[in-house]
């Protein structure tokens, strides 16, 4: 069985652990006021990155 030769300091182990905390995830505002992931379609809306990609129900009656 491995068996560390000496104790790891508090310091050493907390250095190791810094990039474990769990991180609230990015998120984007519209200007509509729909909220979304950086990167990601907007559902809501249908646009992704100033383009009408999926046609939703006021898209389609505007037109």
């Amino acid at each position: 069985m491995a068996v560390p030769k000496k104790r790891t300091s508090k310091a050493k182990r907390n250095m190791r652990r810094s990039h474990d905390s769990i991180k609230a995830p990015n998120v984007i505002v519209e200007a509509d006021g729909t909220i979304r992931r950086p990167h990601r379609l907007n559902l809501k809306t249908g646009v992704y990155r100033g383009r009408q990609v999926l046609p939703n129900d006021e898209a389609v009656s505007a037109e």
